[in-house]
């Protein structure tokens, strides 16, 4: 690469193969969460991502160049660990906190791409690429925010409480058994 424009279209060929990718791996996600906002926030962001591919080919005819994509090892790697966790754990509040996270980290993948993209690109005088790029980077990271809030509302506790039932409470630390017990406090003299 030898300019920013060249550097630019690295990347926004990288995205546009993450977002591709996005788009066939959320109905995955879809299928397996048990929580019903959790489903369809999957289901909304897919479609939005959808949304975000046809975005990007804007941004390619903009910058007078064909959308392809570059393969990348970093959203493959995303992807595999979605797999991974639907693969590897029992279905329920543990594997929607899972997949909370492995989406959380495709998001930010994404949100690292277009925040770099919509700055060099209104740095190169490119307004509208900017534009459309910041507009994306903005709806990643409501989406983020979105995975936050249910993380935060619906899953923490459930996830906390799974393990509990099947009879594998958590066990105390070494130092927790070694403690001593709290000593009753003295009662205070009146003088």
């Amino acid at each position: 690469m030898k300019s920013m424009k060249d550097l630019m279209l690295h990347f926004l060929q990288d995205i546009y193969y993450a977002e591709r990718l996005s788009v066939k791996s959320y109905p995955k996600l879809v299928k397996a969460v048990g929580n019903e906002k959790l489903k369809q926030a999957f289901q909304e962001h897919k479609e939005q991502s959808e949304q975000q591919v046809e975005r990007l080919k804007g941004v390619f005819e903009a910058m007078g160049k064909c959308a392809k994509g570059r393969t990348s090892a970093a959203m493959d790697g995303l992807v595999e660990e979605c797999k991974e966790a639907i693969e590897d754990t029992e279905p329920g509040p543990v594997l929607d906190a899972a997949l909370i996270a492995c989406a959380q980290a495709i998001e930010h993948y994404g949100m690292a791409r277009y925040g770099a993209m919509a700055g060099w690109a209104k740095q190169l005088g490119q307004d509208d690429v900017a534009q459309m790029l910041q507009k994306t980077l903005d709806e990643e990271k409501a989406f983020s925010g979105r995975l936050t809030k249910i993380a935060a509302q619906s899953m923490t506790q459930g996830a906390e409480n799974s393990g509990k039932q099947d009879g594998h409470e958590d066990e105390k630390t070494e130092a927790e058994a070694e403690a001593p017990a709290d000593k009753p406090k003295a009662k205070s003299k009146k003088k």
